[in-house]
C-alpha cells in the first residue's frame, strides 16, 4: 500500500514538473543524458579495464560517451573489446532518442513562443510614443495623420491596443497604409477596459493617449469606462495627454468628469452639426476644415514673435512672407481668432499662424506691395434670405434646426422633408426661421419631385442613423442622384450639402456632383489627432465651430476684388483687413469638382499674380 502511494505521489510530482513547459522538458532530457553517460562510463570501467585505461579512465570514457550522445557518427572509429563497443553502441542509441526528443522540444517551444508573440501579449518598452486605445474604421485616418505629423521626426512610434487579433490588425493597416515612413506602428491585443491589458502599452512613458470611439449603441459607455480607468490609475511620472470623443452630447459631462483634469473630451455630435450648419450656405467649407485639421497641407501653429510686440494685429497680417496670421494667444492662454485690427500684441503673446509646416514659416523683410486699383469700391453684398430644404431626419435634426436659426437672416425658411414628422425639431423655439414639415421618402423620385425643389436655394441631405452606416450611405447616394437629375430638368440650380458616414463612399458619391460632403467621423478623427500632438489647439477648434465670435466663411470674391482684376493674395489680405476680416485663402469655382483640393487654396503665395472671377470665393475669418 505504501509502495503504491509513493509511486502515485512520484508520478504526480513528475507530471507537475512536465507541465512547466519547455524549460522543464529540457532539464529532464539533460538529466537523462547525464545518467546515461555516467552509467555507461561506470560500466566500461568496471568490465573493461584495458579499454578504460586506453581511453583515459572514467573521465575519458565519459567524454567519449558525451560525444557519441551528441553525434552518432562518432562511434564509427571506435576500437576495443565487445563489451566496450556494446556499451558505446548503447550510449549512441540512447543519444539518438535524447537528441531527437531535444530537437522536438526546442521546435515546439520555439513555435509556442512565436505564437505567443503573434498574439500581441508581450509588454512594450517604449518612451515618448502615442497610444491609441480601441479600434474602428477611424483608426486608418488617425494613423495616416500621425505618420504625416511625424515625418520630420527622426524616430516615432504609435501603439494600438484593441480587443482584436494582432495579426489581423497589422494586415489591415498594411493594406490601407502600406508606407508608414519613419513611424513604427505596433499592435497589442488586449481589452482597454482591463487594467492588466492596459499595462502592455507602457502608459507611464507615453507622450499622449487617444481613446478611439468604437461602433455600436454603447460606444460612449466604453469610452467613459476607459477614461475612468485612466483617471483612477496611479501614474509613475507625468501623466500623458489624453484625448477622447463622445457621440452623444448628453454623455459629454459624464465623460469629462470621468476623464478628470487635463484630459480633453470633445463632442462629436455637436461638431458634426455645427459643420453642417455652417456649410449649408457656403459649399466647400468641409474641404477647408479637412485641410486645416489635417497634417497634410496647412495647419495652425502657435509661435512667439518678439519683433511684433507693440504692433497691432492688423499690422501682423502682413508680417509673414510664408504663413498667414490668423489670431493671437494671450499670455494667460486665451485664444483670439480674428480679433479687432487695432488689438495690440503684448509681450508673452503668441501668434496663431496658418502654414504648411512650422519650419516653413518665413517672416517678411518688408510689407508686400498692394494693388490698390484691384480692391473693390462696391459695397459688400448683403446677406440674403435663405430657403433651405432639409431632407431626412436623425438624432441631430433638432440641434441642427437651432444652429441654422442662429446663422440665417430673420425671415428665412426651413422645410423638413422626412418619412415621419420630427416633432422634437418642429417644437424647437426659433427666432429667424419659419419651420414647416413635408412628408417625403428620400429615396423615391416621385416623392422628391412633389417637394417643388425649384423653390429652394440650399438642400441638406441627412444620413439615416436608424440603419447601419453602409446602407445609410447607399440611400444617401440614391437621393443625391435623384436630386441632381431633377435639378437638370428644372433648370433651377440649388446647392446640395450631404452627410456621409464613410469617407470611402465620398469618392463614389462624387458622380452626383454634390457641392459638399460632411464626413463627421473623419473630421473627429482629424481633431483628435491634432489634439494628441498639440493640446493648446483645443481652444482654436472650439472657437472655429462656435457661432459666437469669428468663424470661417467663403464669401464672394467680388466683396474684396473687382472681378477679373489682376492682383495678388496680399491685396486680398489687405482688402479683408479693411473690413475687419482675416483672409486665409480662396476657392476657384472652376476647380470645385477636382480632387483632392476641390478648388480650395489656403495660405497661397502672397505675391503671385491672382485673378478672381465672380463665381470664386475668398476664405476668411469673420464674425458674420
Amino acid at each position: 500500500m505504501t509502495r503504491g502511494r509513493l509511486r502515485t505521489r512520484f508520478r504526480y510530482w513528475f507530471d507537475g514538473t512536465m507541465d512547466r513547459g519547455t524549460p522543464a522538458l529540457i532539464t529532464w532530457l539533460a538529466l537523462a543524458s547525464l545518467v546515461l553517460i555516467a552509467l555507461a562510463s561506470t560500466l566500461v570501467v568496471l568490465f573493461t579495464n584495458t579499454d578504460a585505461e586506453e581511453n583515459g579512465g572514467w573521465y575519458g570514457v565519459a567524454w567519449m560517451s558525451l560525444l557519441r550522445t551528441l553525434d552518432p557518427g562518432t562511434m564509427g572509429g571506435d576500437t576495443g573489446g565487445p563489451v566496450f563497443l556494446g556499451l558505446m553502441l548503447a550510449v549512441t542509441i540512447g543519444g539518438i532518442f535524447i537528441v531527437s526528443a531535444l530537437i522536438g522540444v526546442l521546435t515546439t517551444g520555439l513555435n509556442e513562443k512565436i505564437q505567443e508573440l503573434r498574439k500581441g501579449r508581450s509588454r512594450l518598452i517604449e518612451r515618448g510614443h502615442t497610444v491609441v486605445l480601441g479600434w474602428s474604421d477611424q483608426i486608418f485616418t488617425v494613423l495616416a495623420e500621425l505618420v504625416e505629423a511625424n515625418q520630420s521626426e527622426r524616430r516615432s512610434c504609435v501603439v494600438i491596443l484593441a480587443d482584436r487579433d494582432k495579426v489581423s490588425m497589422e494586415d489591415a493597416i498594411r493594406a490601407r497604409i502600406p508606407d508608414t515612413g519613419k513611424t513604427r506602428v505596433i499592435c497589442r491585443s488586449g481589452n482597454p477596459l482591463v487594467r492588466q491589458d492596459l499595462e502592455l502599452v507602457s502608459p507611464d512613458t507615453a507622450k499622449s493617449m487617444m481613446v478611439l470611439p468604437s461602433t455600436g449603441h454603447d460606444r460612449d459607455v466604453a469610452v467613459i469606462k476607459v477614461l475612468l480607468l485612466l483617471n483612477s490609475r496611479t501614474w509613475q511620472g507625468t501623466r500623458p495627454h489624453i484625448v477622447a470623443a463622445v457621440h452623444d452630447s448628453e454623455n459629454l459631462a459624464a465623460a469629462r468628469l470621468a476623464a478628470g483634469e487635463g484630459a480633453l473630451v470633445i463632442d462629436a455630435e455637436d461638431i458634426a452639426v455645427r459643420l453642417i450648419a455652417q456649410a449649408h450656405r457656403q459649399t466647400g467649407l468641409s474641404e477647408v476644415f479637412n485641410e486645416l485639421l489635417s497634417f497634410v497641407g496647412n495647419e495652425f501653429y502657435l509661435r512667439e514673435e518678439p519683433r511684433l510686440v507693440g504692433s497691432t494685429y492688423g499690422e501682423a497680417l502682413h508680417a509673414y512672407e510664408a504663413g498667414m496670421t490668423s489670431g493671437l494667444q494671450r499670455r494667460d492662454g486665451a485664444i483670439l481668432l480674428n480679433p479687432p485690427m487695432d488689438t495690440e500684441i503684448r509681450a508673452g503673446d503668441r501668434i496663431l499662424v496658418l502654414a504648411e509646416d512650422d519650419l516653413l514659416i518665413r517672416p517678411a523683410a518688408r510689407r508686400p506691395a498692394i494693388v490698390e486699383d484691384a480692391i473693390t469700391s462696391a459695397p459688400a453684398q448683403p446677406p440674403a434670405l435663405d430657403r433651405t430644404l432639409l431632407i431626412g431626419e436623425n438624432s441631430r435634426t433638432a440641434k441642427l434646426v437651432s444652429l441654422l436659426d442662429s446663422f440665417v437672416q430673420p425671415g428665412s425658411t426651413l422645410d423638413i422633408a422626412a418619412p415621419q414628422r420630427p416633432e422634437a425639431a418642429l417644437r424647437r423655439p426659433v427666432t429667424n426661421l419659419s419651420l414647416s414639415y413635408k412628408a417625403c421618402v428620400p429615396t423615391r423620385r416621385s416623392s422628391l419631385e412633389a417637394l417643388d425643389l425649384g423653390e429652394y436655394e440650399h438642400i441638406v441631405v441627412l444620413s439615416d442613423d436608424s440603419v447601419a452606416p453602409g446602407p445609410a450611405d447607399d440611400r444617401t447616394l440614391v437621393t443625391l442622384l435623384h436630386l441632381r437629375d431633377i435639378e437638370g430638368a428644372l433648370n433651377s440650380p440649388y446647392s446640395i450639402v450631404t452627410e456621409m458616414n464613410d469617407d470611402a463612399n465620398r469618392e463614389v458619391a462624387q458622380v452626383t456632383k454634390a457641392d459638399d460632403f460632411i464626413v463627421s467621423t473623419k473630421v473627429i478623427s482629424l481633431i483628435l489627432t491634432q489634439l494628441t500632438e498639440n493640446h493648446a489647439l483645443i481652444d482654436v477648434f472650439s472657437d472655429l465651430f462656435d457661432p459666437e465670435g469669428s468663424e470661417i466663411y467663403l464669401k464672394p470674391a467680388c466683396n474684396y476684388l473687382d472681378p477679373g482684376a489682376e492682383a495678388t493674395f496680399a491685396t486680398v489680405v489687405e482688402a479683408a483687413r479693411r473690413t475687419g476680416e482675416t483672409a486665409l485663402g480662396y476657392r476657384l469655382a472652376r476647380h470645385s469638382d477636382e480632387a483632392p483640393r476641390f478648388g480650395v487654396f489656403l495660405n497661397p503665395p502672397k505675391n503671385a499674380p491672382l485673378i478672381l472671377g465672380p463665381e470664386d470665393s475668398v476664405i476668411v475669418l469673420a464674425e458674420q
